[in-house]
Order: structure tokens, then C-alpha cells, then sequence
């Protein structure tokens, strides 16, 4: 993971710097729900992340709501008719879903 990148309690956020504010700030991404933090001090962002996570799920818990979490592992995806033609035959063909075909040649891909 990039070391701009903090993960708590499988949520992630990116740190971004604000040069107008002087601050770094972060939101919880990966997820439908609004998920922020800021910090000015370098050596506190990491834990203004862990409170925004730990408020979001005792927020949730209060209400009654299900957590957001990130990748759900369903997903749309755009292509080409002709690739979508494609591999839909060669799945065809192989007896296996389309589905179980996307994710032989995603996890080919995300082993590169």
C-alpha cells in the first residue's frame, strides 16, 4: 500500500494536503457514506482517521444501520460489445460462468 494510504478496521482513506489551511485531511474511501478527517499536525492525522472511523461505526450502531464496507465484490463494468461477445463464448465454452471467467482474468491481471 502507498504510504500516502492509512487502513483502520478494513477502511481506507488517502491523505491529501490543503496549502491553504496548512492541514492534511482524509476521506473513508469505498464506501456510499460521508467519511471525513483533518488534522494540522502531521503526528495526529493517523489518529483523527481512527476516530472518524470509530464515530462513524458507533454513529451507525446508534442508529440501527448497517455499516457501509468497502468492496462488496460486485462491481458494473463497461466494455467493448465485441469483448463482451468474446468472453462470454469462451466462458460458454469452458462451462463456467461469466462471471467465474471476469474474475479468472481479473485476478491474472491484479497478479501482474
Amino acid at each position: 500500500m502507498k504510504n500516502d494510504t492509512l487502513e483502520y478496521k478494513g477502511y481506507h482513506a488517502r491523505i491529501e494536503y490543503d496549502s491553504v489551511s496548512k492541514s492534511l485531511f482524509g476521506k473513508v474511501e469505498g464506501i456510499k457514506d460521508l467519511v471525513t478527517f483533518e488534522s494540522d499536525n502531521l503526528n495526529k492525522v493517523e489518529d483523527e482517521f481512527h476516530a472518524a472511523v470509530d464515530d462513524y461505526l458507533d454513529f451507525c450502531k446508534e442508529v440501527g444501520k448497517t455499516p457501509d464496507k468497502e468492496y462488496l465484490g460486485k462491481f458494473n463494468v463497461r466494455i467493448d460489445p465485441a469483448l463482451h461477445r468474446k468472453i462470454a463464448e469462451k466462458a460458454y465454452s469452458e462451462h463456467v460462468s461469466l462471471n467465474a471467467a471476469v474474475e479468472k482474468a481479473i485476478k491474472a491481471y491484479a497478479a501482474s
